[in-house]
């Protein structure tokens, strides 16, 4: 019996020592990333409250996937998005006071995330528009606007979009060549197949509605193509998003609808989307 009690007391002795040691042990730091986001009214969440004032003319919300992925890595971020941007706003201002995006990048940046392209040549805008157009004065039926124009809109992304989305990231890459650099795709904002629910949010006629899916998704191809020639990520939302379209409901979307939305912008992201853009940029990424 004496031998097991100092075995006992031997053994208790040894695991006190390893707790001791375990709680008393000083933490190892993790030093925060250095995140710049950059981007257009995707990355700004343009229209989702509470709105960042401390730039009132870029419609940026506090609510934006940046500030999602901030808040749940601990990130320094650098929040430069701003509604409306083109590519060209990388290197040059937006608007007075505005200074280029990319200045937010430097040497000691870690991270880079941004949606940009959709407003190059006018492509978002232009499509919603002249489809919108189209399908009203056609009572939503057949496919006045993909009669009407074609490949028009996807031979100004060729043509237009792509040279400048490469030169754009280049300019990026440069400034932090040792950064990681996510470009996020677009989510869907119509549905793939033809839904004559639709028109009650977003008045396009009926065989429009692929018709812009399809130039949404050539644009997206379009971005990830430049993204990976220019050594970036492209975080690809073509199946994510699927089923969360701005044709559907509340709860459900990540994009409001042209008519009898949420937000004050149409056409863009709510919070719920914003959300689901960070939760999957961090899995693609690996954070958090």
């Amino acid at each position: 019996m004496p031998a097991l009690r100092r075995v006992l007391t031997a053994t208790s002795a040894a695991v006190g020592a390893l707790v001791l040691g375990l709680t008393t042990a000083p933490a190892q730091a993790t030093t925060p990333l250095n995140y710049a986001a950059l981007g257009d009214s995707y990355s700004a969440a343009s229209g989702v409250l509470p709105a960042d004032l401390s730039s009132p003319l870029c419609l940026r919300s506090t609510a934006n996937y940046p500030h999602v992925i901030a808040s749940r890595t601990a990130a320094r971020l650098t929040d430069v998005t701003c509604g409306a941007a083109q590519t060209k706003d990388f290197t040059q201002a937006q608007y007075p006071g505005v200074a280029p995006q990319a200045d937010a990048v430097t040497a000691d940046t870690d991270l880079v995330t941004l949606t940009i392209g959709g407003n190059d040549n006018g492509t978002f805008i232009n499509a919603v528009l002249a489809c919108g157009t189209a399908g009203v004065l056609s009572g939503g039926k057949g496919s006045p606007c993909k009669d009407k124009y074609g490949t028009t809109f996807d031979d100004q992304i060729d043509a237009g979009t792509y040279p400048a989305l490469k030169a754009a990231l280049g300019s990026v890459r440069t400034k932090a060549p040792r950064a990681r650099v996510a470009v996020l795709g677009y989510p869907w904002i119509t549905p793939a197949t033809a839904d004559p629910s639709c028109f009650a949010r977003l008045p396009v006629a009926t065989g429009d509605v692929p018709f812009l899916h399809s130039i949404q998704a050539h644009l997206n191809t379009v971005v990830r193509r430049a993204a990976e020639e220019t050594g970036a990520t492209y975080v690809d939302f073509s199946t994510v998003s699927a089923g969360h379209d701005a044709c559907q409901a509340v709860g459900t979307r990540w994009i409001e609808p042209l008519l009898f939305g949420q937000n004050i912008v149409p056409v863009h992201p709510n919070a719920l989307g914003e959300r689901s853009m960070a939760e999957h940029t961090m899995s693609v990424l690996g954070l958090g």
